[in-house]
């Protein structure tokens, strides 16, 4: 039967709830279990589908094609393991499954309430996450005390009081601050934080303590006696160089005690892959610089997976990989030279609207005429497309219809039909809702024979990857590039999946988002030949 630890935060968001659960799942996975992870959002919103990247961050998405929360990559960067639609779920969609079973009669007339009907979809969808697995591990987001999260509060509270006591466990995330001017780490903040996770209804059985300082073994006895945890539940979670090295660190804390003891069972991690892939993250012996083109930069969190993507290639390559972040806007303005100027290659990432595009095709320019490795993903393949039909084909008005619907040479362009990934066709137009007619999810590519891509991925005639995108590369120029040098070297159903340029020592574009397939343990192929790449370029 599956065993649940619900973990919570306090006192402020952003401690890291999402990389302690990760690193939670990652110690009970390498010891042999059997994990799943759910990440509950309490926000409105069906989805983060349609909100802005400046707003929320990057948007995960899964094999099956659903928009998530950006701590659902995390999760399947730390346990390598493909999660679905049913491992994140938002206020959104809870209260749209209530409300519409409610009009299709589901209820049989009773009177709808937050107790117990949204409660009990809540802990519906929370068990349909299980699938089986010896652990799921179920985070909440926000903070306890937030009005929106009580709600999911009720449901954790009553599957707790449901099931077996060594079925169920809660870590609560909270902060104990160091207060410079008095020079002392305060721990009144996690106290009030606990005191209202009892009025609730929940006592916590670890707490998790973010700081920035090293806690005192009076501070922990001090914790544990206020907050009702077990002295060794008390662990310190101070700030990482890495990540990936919360685990290891945990595990010196002394975690696998607390984790063995509750559930009655034995945790005996092998962390020997992991630990040295965290210490070629933490002491490389070389290191290359990434231009990284893009228009996000205000939140680094919008490239998320990508970023995170070249450190596990990096990690496997034994190189410190370092982010020249460089604002398309701003190549706009000064041209490529000065803002790219010594990186070992150049990396243009996706994203949406007209602002910016100009400047991606400058650097893409850049780095086709001066052979220098490129990678473009998703937009960055498109507009490479565009760049060469203009300056190679002579195509002056090439461009995509997303930003010149009237372009005469519409080298990127919108399908009207396609099939999904269940085989059903999906309709788009331009007045089509961004919402739903994006390609979303796991679509197969089949790679061409003596390709860099086939280089990559290796032999077999059909892969993988996952896509978020509404424009196309219109197949009807395929003719005039390959004869001009720029080869499709991929394609899935007819559409154009990548792309690549003869004559160059490595340029590859890709319509699909292999970042969203990295992990720690398995770097995304294309990825990690494009970092290869770059320290051959050094």
């Amino acid at each position: 039967m599956t065993k649940f630890i619900f973990v919570t935060g306090g006192v402020l968001s952003s401690l890291g709830k999402g990389i302690t659960s990760a690193s939670v799942a990652t110690i009970l996975k390498q010891s042999g279990y059997q994990v799943s992870m759910l990440k509950i959002d309490p926000y409105l919103n069906v989805d983060p589908g349609t909100m802005s990247p400046l707003e929320h961050g990057e948007v995960f998405v899964t094999a099956d094609g659903a928009e998530t929360d950006l701590d659902v990559g995390n999760y399947e960067r730390f346990i390598d393991v493909t999660l679905s639609a049913k491992n994140n779920f938002t206020t959104g969609q809870v209260y749209s499954s209530v409300i519409k079973r409610e009009r299709q009669g589901g209820y049989l007339g009773k009177t709808i309430q937050v107790i117990p009907h949204v409660v009990d979809e809540i802990k519906d969808r929370i068990f349909a996450a299980c699938d089986d697995k010896d652990f799921l591990i179920v985070e909440l987001g926000g903070t306890v005390g937030d009005i929106e999260g009580l709600p999911f509060m009720e449901a954790i509270r009553e599957i707790r009081f449901e099931l077996e006591k060594t079925r169920t466990m809660n870590i609560h995330v909270s902060l104990i601050p160091f207060i410079k001017a008095a020079g002392e780490l305060k721990t009144k903040p996690t106290q009030h934080s606990v005191q209202e996770l009892r009025r609730i209804g929940i006592t916590p059985h670890m707490l998790v303590c973010r700081t920035e300082q090293p806690l005192p073994k009076a501070l922990k006895k001090k914790l544990a006696m206020s907050c009702d945890v077990d002295l060794n539940a008390i662990i310190e979670a101070s700030d990482a160089n890495s990540i990936y090295q919360v685990p290891l660190n945990f595990i010196r804390e002394g975690i696998l005690t607390p984790l063995a003891d509750h559930f009655n069972i034995s945790i005996k991690p092998d962390m020997t892959k992991w630990d040295a892939l965290v210490k070629n993250i933490l002491v490389p012996q070389a290191e290359v610089t990434i231009a990284f083109v893009g228009k996000y930069l205000e939140l680094k969190e919008s490239y998320k997976s990508l970023t995170e993507a070249l450190i596990h290639a990096g990690a496997h390559t034994n190189t410190k990989v370092n982010i020249n972040w460089c604002d398309s806007e701003r190549i706009e303005d000064v041209g490529a030279y000065d803002i790219i100027g010594n990186s070992d290659a150049v990396l243009v990432a996706g994203g949406f609207g007209h602002r910016g595009v100009e400047g991606k095709i400058t650097a893409i320019k850049y780095a086709r005429e001066n052979k220098i490795p490129y990678l473009g993903i998703c937009l960055g393949m498109q507009l490479a497309v565009v760049e060469f039909a203009r300056n190679v084909l002579g195509l002056e008005d090439a461009n995509s219809v997303e930003f010149d619907k009237d372009t005469k040479n519409p080298l990127i362009y919108l399908i009207d039909e396609f099939l999904d990934q269940n085989g059903a066709t999906q309709i788009r137009t331009q007045e089509s809702p961004m919402g739903g007619t994006m390609r979303l999810g796991e679509y197969p590519f089949n790679p061409k024979e003596g390709s860099k891509i086939q280089a990559a991925y290796g032999k077999n005639e059909t892969y993988f990857e996952r896509h978020r995108h509404r424009y196309e590369a219109n197949p009807a120029y395929k003719t005039q590039l390959e004869k001009a040098g720029m080869i499709v070297s991929g394609e899935s159903n007819g559409l154009i999946e990548t792309v690549e340029i003869e004559d160059h020592p490595w340029f590859v574009g890709v319509q699909f988002h292999p970042e969203f397939t990295s992990r720690l343990e398995n770097p995304n192929a294309i990825i990690l030949d494009f970092v290869k790449e770059a320290i051959k370029n050094k």
